[in-house]
């Protein structure tokens, strides 16, 4: 079916529906399609654009879920933490023991540096990987 919207001499606008457009074309030629409003059979097609319906996009692999939802993750960091780039054990290690102030960091630590941080009760978690510094922004 197709859902012509169409004029008569008159300028009244309407729709109506047709089985396919010959069936629309052999219906006016034949003053079959009438105005609803003066029953005028001069009729005429307004300009359309199709009604066409976009193809569902396929669901991404878990795979590609999981390198977009790290992604995110990744810029969320950047935007709200400080990089103290090799520093970072130390300074989180300070600031568990009260010696510095709290605040939002990221860095990179060796794994014996991440075993000690983990047996020492100091919160931190590795970044989702592959992880990348980029461009640091100090906040202050």
């Amino acid at each position: 079916m197709i859902r012509y919207a169409l004029t008569c001499e008159h300028k009244h606008e309407f729709e109506a529906w047709f089985s396919s457009s010959d069936d629309f074309k052999t219906q006016q030629q034949d003053h079959l399609v009438h105005c609803p409003y003066c029953n005028s059979a001069e009729i005429t097609k307004q300009v359309m654009a199709p009604a066409v319906r976009g193809a569902k996009k396929a669901a991404p692999s878990p795979e590609q879920a999981f390198a977009e939802f790290a992604s995110k993750v990744r810029n969320k960091i950047r935007e709200t933490h400080d990089y103290v780039g090799d520093e970072f054990s130390d300074q989180a290690r300070a600031m568990h023991e009260g010696e510095t102030p709290e605040k939002p960091i990221y860095g990179e630590i060796s794994p014996e540096q991440a075993k000690d941080l983990k047996d020492d009760g100091v919160p931190a978690q590795p970044l989702p990987e592959p992880f990348s510094p980029g461009k640091p922004k100090k906040l202050n």
